[in-house]
């Protein structure tokens, strides 16, 4: 199998320098189109593909992202690794802004708007997510972060809200009361359609802010996440040139790319001929064997 890295970048991240062989790639999926156009091209030899979540100009809410779109236009092009770079606010007094954090747990408190999976309509998929993220590609990117010069955390859960508003202070302490370390808007349902496509997929959650519920820092703001991004990015772009060369020397024993092997439901005679076409590249593999 050959690597392939995606890199999703999040708010104040809408373009990668740095990739040889750089082409604008325009990609159709049975969702519409992905947030943006993707940007291919190599890092250390390695293909890579790129596409800023929100688009570029910051144009699409958490909840309006087309996160079936952007995850399957990966699989087309044919990666392997996804790896989400994200905005996040802190839970947690040693999560400091400008600190990078590697969650390995998730909690989501969307609002059940944001379709969530590639699978519906005859053809029944239950895959696991007991641990959402590749620990694989966690400890790459965590190693990478250090090397790069962050301040870096490895492990956490982090709570995934609707947005577009911030919490209020009383979310705020019941997110920590109910054990999340970060909050952010952005990883689900795109963590869970990521492992439905057999992609290995972590967070690289760039800290901005401490939410509401530190009385001694100032409340988060706009403004206030704009520039911790602003001072971020080069951070996030620096992890990114050493990561994608590490991520091409993994072992590959995580599982992810297996992970639809025993989780489809539906009996095989009882799937709707189209419905199988339609999903034929994520389950194909498994209809035919």
């Amino acid at each position: 199998m050959q690597t392939s890295v995606g890199i999703i970048g999040g708010s104040g991240l809408y373009d990668m320098p740095g990739l040889v062989g750089r082409q604008n790639v325009t990609v159709e999926t049975p969702y519409g189109a992905p947030s943006d156009e993707l940007v291919t091209g190599t890092i250390g030899g390695v293909p890579v593909a790129f596409l800023p979540r929100h688009g570029r100009g910051h144009r699409i809410s958490p909840s309006e992202l087309p996160s079936q779109a952007n995850v399957w236009a990966m699989k087309q092009l044919g990666v392997t690794h996804l790896l989400s770079i994200s905005a996040v606010g802190s839970l947690r007094q040693h999560l400091a802004p400008r600190d990078v954090v590697i969650p390995d747990q998730l909690i989501d408190r969307t609002k059940g708007v944001r379709p969530p999976s590639f699978f519906d309509r005859g053809l029944v998929v239950h895959i696991s997510m007991a641990d959402p993220y590749c620990p694989e590609l966690c400890q790459a990117c965590f190693q990478a972060a250090e090397s790069a010069g962050a301040h870096a955390h490895n492990g956490g859960t982090l709570v995934v809200m609707e947005g577009p508003q911030f919490s209020t202070r009383a979310e705020s302490h019941f997110y920590r009361q109910i054990g999340g370390d970060l909050i952010g808007m952005t990883a689900l349902p795109e963590a869970k359609l990521a492992r439905e496509a057999e992609l290995c997929y972590t967070t690289v959650a760039m800290v901005t802010d401490y939410d509401c519920w530190h009385e001694e820092e100032e409340v988060v703001s706009s403004s206030m996440v704009v520039e911790n991004l602003r001072a971020n990015v080069d951070l996030a772009k620096a992890l990114v040139q050493r990561v994608v060369p590490a991520i091409a020397q993994l072992p590959h024993t995580c599982g992810c790319q297996h992970a639809l092997e025993h989780a489809i439901i539906t009996a095989r005679e009882a799937i709707p001929p189209e419905r199988a076409r339609q999903l034929d590249l994520l389950v194909g593999k498994y209809l035919r064997s």
